[in-house]
């Protein structure tokens, strides 16, 4: 394999596990409402498990509010329950062809749980990156083994994907600063 190739297969890797973090963290709740606050919360609904954002049009009219509007009333009681039931700890309110959730201030202990929340992900992202820095090493060292590589050749990529490890690594405490200031702020 060519070990340009497998820069990029372990860039890519690491790009994907970091991309999940910001998807992750998009989901944490900050006292503002933010429609990846609920888009991606799995509703029962024609038999199987689907996520609000197929079942419903999600809108943010006011900085504290969520409106979800069911493209289907026959969903509405499903969308209502499975609201309910989420780790979110709001109680939606049905008024009419609508369901509004209204975003609660947080306290002061909620944030800080919260903030211990999106370090745990961030942990999680880095042990992916340095995942995927450990699969591009190995398959660097297969090929040096097979003949295909130098020892000079190989160290050289090793540094290098050593550098996409360390950036991936910056770019994920950037976002978890971001975050955290986010969460933190009243």
């Amino acid at each position: 394999m060519d070990p340009d190739e497998i820069l990029l297969e372990t860039e890519a890797a690491m790009e994907k596990g970091f991309e999940y973090t910001v998807h992750e963290f998009a989901s944490v709740r900050t006292g503002k409402a933010s429609p990846a606050l609920v888009e991606n919360i799995d509703v029962e609904a024609y038999g199987a498990a689907m996520k609000l954002k197929q079942l419903a049009l999600i809108t943010t009219p006011e900085p504290r509010l969520l409106v979800i509007q069911p493209f289907d009333a026959s969903t509405m009681r499903d969308i209502e329950k499975a609201l309910r039931e989420s780790k979110l700890g709001i109680n939606p309110a049905v008024d009419g062809k609508i369901i509004r959730l209204p975003i609660p201030q947080l306290s002061e202990e909620r944030r800080k749980d919260l903030v211990k929340s999106i370090k745990q992900m961030a942990e999680e992202s880095k042990v992916r990156i340095r995942s995927a820095r450990r699969d591009g090493l190995d398959v660097l060292k297969k090929a040096e083994k097979e003949g295909g590589l130098t020892e000079d050749a190989v160290e050289s990529y090793e540094k290098e994907i050593q550098k996409l490890t360390d950036a991936y690594t910056k770019k994920v405490d950037d976002s978890l600063a971001v975050k955290e200031a986010e969460i933190m702020k009243v």
